[in-house]
C-alpha cells in the first residue's frame, strides 16, 4: 500500500507536535529530588491568609501533596495529624497541600470533620511544577532542618515509615 504525501506531511507534524510538547513538558518543571533544596513557596491557607515556606527554616518538615478525593491520601491524614502532635514541638513541620480544584471549598470542611490541626495549604499546578510535576498522590517529602529533601515518597506509606523518619532527624 503506497502512503500519499499528505498522509506523510500530517504523521510527521503530529509527530513533531508531540516531540516538542514533551520536551516543553519536561522543561517547565523543576525535579526535586533527595539531595536538592526544598523550593521556596507562597500559597494560601484555608482561610485565605498567605503562607511563606520561610516560615518552615530550621524545622524537620513534611510536605504532603493530597486531595480529598484521593482514598489513599484521605488514609495518611490522621497519620500526619498524630505525628504533628506528637513532634510539632519538637520541631516538625507538617505541610499538607491539597491539589483539590474546589480548593479551601471542599478542604475546609474536610479539616474540621476529620480534626486536622497542621497547616494546610491550597496548592495548585505551579507548586506541583516546582517540586516535579506531581504525577500521583499522594507525594510526601520529608525536608531535614538545612532545608534539603532527604525523602521523597510516591503513594500511600504507613506512619511508621514517617515516624522512623522523625526518629532520624528530630
Amino acid at each position: 500500500m503506497k502512503l500519499s504525501k499528505k498522509m506523510i506531511s500530517i504523521a510527521l507534524v503530529f509527530i513533531l507536535t508531540f516531540g516538542v510538547v514533551l520536551l516543553t513538558r519536561n522543561c517547565a518543571t523543576e525535579a526535586t529530588d533527595v539531595g536538592e533544596m526544598m523550593p521556596a513557596f507562597q500559597l494560601k491557607d484555608v482561610d485565605g491568609v498567605e503562607f511563606d515556606s520561610s516560615q518552615l527554616k530550621g524545622k524537620v518538615v513534611i510536605i504532603d501533596f493530597w486531595a480529598t478525593w484521593c482514598p489513599p491520601c484521605r488514609m495518611e491524614v490522621p497519620h500526619f495529624q498524630a505525628l504533628h502532635e506528637k513532634y510539632g514541638d519538637k520541631g516538625l513541620a507538617m505541610v499538607g497541600i491539597s491539589l483539590d480544584s474546589e480548593g479551601a471549598y471542599i478542604v475546609k470542611p474536610f479539616m474540621v470533620n476529620n480534626k486536622v490541626t497542621y497547616t494546610m495549604l491550597i496548592g495548585d499546578q505551579n507548586i506541583a511544577n516546582e517540586y516535579g510535576g506531581i504525577r500521583a498522590i499522594p507525594t510526601t517529602f520529608v525536608v531535614d532542618r538545612n532545608g534539603k529533601v532527604v525523602k521523597k515518597y510516591t503513594g500511600y506509606r504507613d506512619q511508621s515509615v514517617f515516624e522512623e523518619d522523625m526518629k532520624a532527624l528530630l
